[in-house]
């Protein structure tokens, strides 16, 4: 097919913009490229870590707000966790064609500095016991700016480096990204036992009618300092690189079938962790919550986003070795067997049913995470290296739909009740229909696009 992309390449260098850029010849790179390549890398990595912690904090902080006397029932918490990935969905969609038009300093600094409004929002909100349901819709909806930022952050990262080495570079950078979900579900339930900023809520335990004293806002106004820091250090730190395209010349990669295909399966990895993530903290309070010596939803949430992203980080570099279809293939079937696996224990009577269904929902994580990381190998091989940046970010951009689809279905298959099975049975055939795309188009022998 043929480009349209419109390429300035002088041999010259502003301050703020590197004219020449040629990452995949080989001396190029290790005389001029590589610094280059890895200080982005790594401011991008930091601002996009904290772009998850802003995306998933309300994970972390809606299974707490009935406790310290808000009013809501179990669908309006899930209508809570599905707002951000509704938003970061939306304006993944939007971040996708921002690479080329603003460049990567611009994009990333404004973008890293506007989680300041979710940040200080939540904070606020928290804080008044007067807080309405819409309001806290409204910043749920705002925290998926941060879950939109990934659109425009590693499509930047593809166009600094070469493509031998995109699925380790990609892959630590999604990797160290996504831990954003664990550092979030981890620390809040700390951080909110500090003094720290306001007055303390007294939480009321409904199960074992125990109180105490937080400070949930903590959760939201932790991250305020370090997404300052992160905002100048990029706009001081970052420069962009010479792909430029308008919006109307980056719409070419929809008519190519295979933005569509990768879409679908980068959906089932990407959407089943960010889903997942998102509602599991619900999730365990609304199955097990009831049962005596039920678990505590954050004391365990956490451990998936963690496997998750840490799997991601390091099958980046065994994408690159072996090719990224066959991990593909591995990752789906590995999702595939776990969703199955996870159906009995999906409408508990006791909490015997807890340890399966904990180690189940674990394993989706880990492959989910090992398939994050090799469709990202996958996608620049597929395609040229403009058009891999926008697949990348459509493909990102629609996979962030996730916790928005994965928490309003959970929501309306469980009800007020504790049976989640119908949903899961449904995911495992979407897995099915995707292991078998990955391998006709992209892992047999014959394959129409070996990758």
């Amino acid at each position: 097919m043929k480009s349209t992309q419109t390429i300035m390449v002088k041999p010259q260098t502003t301050g703020t913009e590197t004219l020449d850029w040629r990452p995949n010849d080989e001396e190029f790179w290790n005389s001029t490229a590589r610094p280059i390549a890895w200080k982005t890398l790594w401011i991008t990595t930091f601002c996009l870590l904290l772009s998850f912690t802003t995306w998933f904090m309300v994970s972390a902080i809606v299974v707490k707000l009935s406790g310290i006397g808000f009013k809501l029932t179990p669908q309006q918490l899930f209508w809570l966790t599905a707002m951000p990935g509704l938003a970061a969905g939306t304006l993944r969609i939007v971040h996708t064609f921002l690479i080329p038009v603003f460049g990567t300093r611009k994009t990333v600094s404004i973008s890293t500095l506007l989680l300041l409004i979710p940040a200080i929002g939540w904070g606020m909100a928290i804080s008044n016991p007067a807080t309405s349901y819409g309001t806290f819709l409204l910043l749920a909806f705002l925290a998926g700016l941060g879950g939109g930022n990934f659109s425009s952050f590693m499509p930047s990262t593809s166009l600094f480096f070469p493509k031998k080495k995109l699925g380790t570079a990609l892959g630590i950078q999604a990797g160290v990204g996504n831990f954003g979900v664990s550092v979030a579900q981890f620390l809040i339930p700390v951080i909110i036992g500090i003094s720290m900023v306001g007055t303390s809520q007294t939480f009321h335990d409904a199960k074992s009618g125990k109180t105490a004293e937080v400070f949930l806002q903590n959760a939201a106004f932790l991250w305020v300092p370090f997404i300052l820091v992160a905002a100048i250090w990029a706009w001081f730190g970052l420069k962009s690189v010479p792909v430029q395209a308008s919006f109307k010349e980056q719409l070419d990669i929809f008519k190519e079938k295979h933005t569509w295909l990768m879409t679908s399966i980068y959906l089932m990895t990407f959407g089943s962790f960010s889903g997942l993530a998102a509602a599991f903290p619900l999730l365990i309070k609304q199955l097990y919550g009831s049962f005596p010596g039920a678990p505590d939803p954050l004391k365990y949430a956490f451990l998936g986003p963690f496997i998750g992203a840490a799997i991601r980080a390091l099958f980046g570099p065994v994408a690159d070795k072996i090719g990224g279809a066959k991990v593909t293939m591995v990752s789906a079937f590995g999702m595939l067997a776990c969703g199955i696996a996870i159906i009995p224990f999906a409408h508990p009577t006791s909490l015997a049913s807890w340890p399966g269904f904990l180690f189940a929902m674990l394993g989706i994580f880990f492959f989910s995470g090992m398939g994050n990381a090799s469709t990202f190998k996958q996608i620049p091989m597929i395609f040229q290296p403009r058009q891999a940046s926008g697949v990348i970010g459509w493909t990102s951009a629609i996979a962030a739909y996730g916790p928005f689809i994965f928490s309003v279905l959970i929501g309306m298959t469980m009800g007020t009740g504790r049976d989640v099975s119908p949903f899961f049975e449904g995911l495992t055939v979407f897995y099915l229909v995707n292991t078998f795309i990955n391998w006709w188009f992209y892992a047999r022998r014959g394959a129409e696009k070996p990758c």
